[in-house]
């Protein structure tokens, strides 16, 4: 069984082809810049050095039309025909409250998501495109939303409800949603297999930092709360969103400058968070390089945002009352040592103690690291999400009639003998370059015990 995965941006297209029996992915890529003249593909199959090619994509169906083409072709290709593809996996970002699970996509659900499109104008309308274009390109080929905010449905109402006038709620479905439901899913799911415990035993705070950011509570295996909001706007500092903020700020910001309410919208999603703070960054890269040369609005950047990372951490360590791990994944979350450090430092009293060294060598997507101290009560992880393994497991769940709600599904991914075999080999390939990062490791395949570079863990 082949499964192609979609996500749909604003101006991009990106893709995956994973092959179900062999568990492997065989290609993955970006179309970009949909729309543009100046359009182009990243395709990557695994085991020959990544394409760039530039064509000419004016809408979502040209783009998946190239996917497809690039895919099956005879030279840059991983399958013989499109007839092999068995299902399409599209992730939708906003379900509202009316898809709690993942669910195969029939004219009902479409319009479902039609309906609610207007809760995530910047995401939906784009995936809604790209399903339509996909059941065009592959008539008769089952297509499967997974959705973003279907982890977050197990909040209470006293954790997703605003306290604004209830018919809101009633009439236009104000409330509290969430995004990065795969991610938050993959590596709870992950953690409670380190730490060798039942994923409906287990409570975890998971952070997915990247240019797009939220902290969730997971309470037995369950969202408990989240950062995010009606909008992936709330919560934390992030690279070009403002996150928490005064809301009579957009009051007296449009009187002050004479902005509309759809400007000041833009602003804070586009045009703030680090990007705002710094006036030239997103990057947290280079948001660390520049500090290094002692730009002082960088630093403040990175300041304000771990600050409010800890600010979340302590609230849902109060309200879990047990916290058995804290796991960082995504770019930021996985690579910048220093905005974990700095965001968990002075937590030692709450038994969250990070080692400096663990912490500074934790720095791949490709393994899975400890990097608490030994005096600490709770485990931190640094753990490489996969988005895209969730939709796929979905996806065939789905076609093969065996899904039911994550909370009572079992993903291949929380058995003590899963291995990415892609990941290893590429972690393999740092550890020849940097051996000491073995140290931090805590998900140790059987063969690195046997490497020269891993030679103190055998």
């Amino acid at each position: 069984m082949k499964i192609l995965t979609l996500n749909c941006g604003s101006s991009s297209v990106k893709y995956m082809v994973y092959d179900w029996e062999k568990r492997a992915i065989l290609c993955q890529g970006n179309v970009e810049k949909v729309t543009r003249e100046d359009s182009f593909c990243i395709h990557k199959v695994y085991g020959k050095d990544a394409l760039k090619i530039k064509h000419y994509c004016p809408t979502h169906k040209q783009a998946i039309e190239l996917v497809l083409r690039l895919i099956a072709s005879h030279k840059h290709g991983v399958i013989s025909s499109i007839k092999e593809i068995s299902a399409v996996g599209h992730r939708i970002v906003h379900g509202g409250e009316n898809f709690t699970s993942s669910v195969i996509i029939d004219d009902n659900v479409l319009q479902g998501f039609r309906d609610i499109q207007d809760l995530a104008p910047l995401h939906n309308p784009h995936h809604i495109t790209g399903i339509e274009a996909a059941q065009a390109l592959l008539p008769g080929v089952p297509q499967v939303a997974v959705i973003d905010t279907s982890f977050h449905q197990t909040m209470a109402p006293e954790q997703y409800m605003y306290a604004t006038p209830y018919e809101w709620y009633e009439k236009h479905s104000v409330r509290r949603y969430g995004a990065h439901g795969s991610s938050h899913l993959y590596v709870s799911r992950r953690a409670a297999v380190l730490l060798g415990k039942d994923p409906s035993e287990t409570n975890v705070i998971s952070l997915h930092i990247g240019n797009g950011a939220s902290i969730t509570a997971i309470k037995n295996g369950k969202c408990f709360d989240t950062s995010m909001g009606l909008t992936p706007s709330e919560g934390l500092i992030m690279g070009t969103r403002a996150g928490d903020i005064d809301s009579a700020i957009v009051k007296y910001i449009i009187e002050k400058e004479g902005y509309t309410p759809k400007e000041v919208d833009e602003i804070l999603n586009k045009k703030s968070g680090v990007l705002g703070i710094t006036g030239k960054y997103i990057d947290r890269r280079e948001v660390i390089e520049a500090i290094e040369q002692g730009d002082e609005r960088a630093q403040l950047a990175l300041d304000m945002e771990c600050y409010r990372i800890k600010k979340y951490i302590g609230s849902y360590v109060a309200a879990l009352g047990r916290v058995d791990a804290i796991v960082w994944t995504a770019g930021v979350g996985e690579m910048a040592s220093i905005i974990r450090q700095k965001s968990m430092e002075g937590l030692e009293y709450m038994g969250i103690e990070i080692d400096p060294e663990k912490n500074e060598l934790a720095r791949s997507r490709n393994a899975e690291f400890d990097i608490s101290s030994p005096y600490s009560k709770v485990k931190i992880f640094a753990i490489p999400t996969d988005e895209e393994l969730v939709m796929v497991e979905d996806v065939v769940a789905l076609c093969e009639g065996r899904y039911d709600n994550y909370t009572n599904f079992e993903y291949s991914f929380q058995h003590t003998t899963y291995r990415n075999r892609i990941r290893d080999e590429e972690f393999k390939k740092e550890l020849r370059k940097l051996p000491r990062m073995a140290k931090a490791l805590v998900n140790i395949p059987d063969e690195y015990g046997e490497s020269e570079a891993c030679g103190t863990l055998a």
